[in-house]
């Protein structure tokens, strides 16, 4: 198997959020964040835990790390200019790393810290090498991410599920823009949607949003996935659109998705760091679309939106 390539990217801790936004409009996959600023808070919040392992407990507070996996069909000197070009543009000081690895190294590493864990209120996210976990009367999604991005651990990720499960019941449909692994279609049919379309424009992601969608139960026609750039090869119109990329893709998104979307739909769209979300909400009034809630965690926003 050819080698991938590690690039670790090094900034102060304070910075790491925006250099993860940089980081994911390299490659929508294998990229993963090391922040141990807030790491007592969240071992005690989240994995519900007061025994910290004493090498974690020594890692250093004031830096963080985005690691990127670049496949050996893209070129890592170009994803490299890029990173330095965005970096010195926003007055981040960087240091950046190259390595080879292994593709199984990227995934083994990443299945040791993925565990059963649920969102919201009605689902749980599975993944599939776990042998035990309890659904306690959730919606259990069988999830294998690999190398696409949406496995449920970012803040993100969990921002949209949460918000989706407000709206996904039966009788209604879902529009999944920039789709990834597919965890959010599939969670909404999971959690009762009638049928989902899922698009990407990366070829990985739709393959795996497709063997998701069937580790669960769903095909064609109810589970649909299409390879492609935002909506250009999507019909019809939907209850749910969901978008969780970037913020400039989420402003490019404006500009049509009201022709997606049937009347009283909902715009779900995350991604979007808070230095940008003066951005996006001038796009939502340009092109006729207004908040109705916001979400926040971390640092990334989400925000739900319907036509005026």
């Amino acid at each position: 198997m050819a080698d991938w390539t590690e690039i670790i990217i090094t900034v102060n801790a304070d910075n790491v959020d925006l250099a993860g936004d940089i980081a994911q409009m390299v490659v929508p996959y294998g990229i993963y964040t090391e922040d141990y600023r807030f790491l007592e808070q969240e071992a005690r919040e989240i994995a519900n835990i007061d025994l910290i392992d004493e090498e974690l407990l020594a890692k250093d507070r004031s830096i963080g790390k985005v690691h990127i996996y670049i496949s050996p069909e893209e070129n890592p000197a170009e994803a490299v200019s890029f990173l330095r070009e965005r970096f010195q543009s926003e007055g981040i000081d960087y240091s950046i790393d190259e390595s080879l690895c292994k593709n199984a190294d990227w995934e083994n590493n990443w299945k040791k810290y993925f565990k059963p864990m649920p969102v919201g209120e009605r689902l749980l996210i599975h993944p599939i090498w776990e042998q035990e976990y309890e659904a306690g009367g959730r919606a259990v999604i069988h999830l294998e991410p690999g190398l696409a991005f949406g496995s449920g651990t970012h803040d993100t990720t969990r921002l949209c599920l949460e918000t989706i499960e407000k709206y996904a019941y039966p009788g209604k449909t879902m529009l999944d823009v920039g789709c990834g692994s597919g965890i959010l279609s599939v969670s909404a049919l999971l959690l009762g949607a009638d049928s989902a379309v899922a698009v990407d424009i990366d070829p990985l992601a739709v393959k795996t949003a497709k063997e998701n969608g069937k580790s669960n139960g769903f095909d064609e026609p109810v589970y649909k996935v299409l390879q492609g750039s935002l909506t250009d090869k999507v019909t019809g119109r939907y209850d749910i659109i969901a978008a969780n990329i970037v913020a400039d893709i989420v402003i490019l998104l404006c500009s049509d998705v009201k022709s997606f979307m049937k009347e009283d739909a909902v715009f779900i769209t995350s991604g979007i760091i808070e230095q940008r979300e003066q951005d996006v909400l001038a796009a939502f009034e340009k092109n006729g679309l207004k908040v109705i809630e916001r979400h926040e965690s971390g640092g990334w926003l989400c925000f739900e939106a319907k036509a005026k």
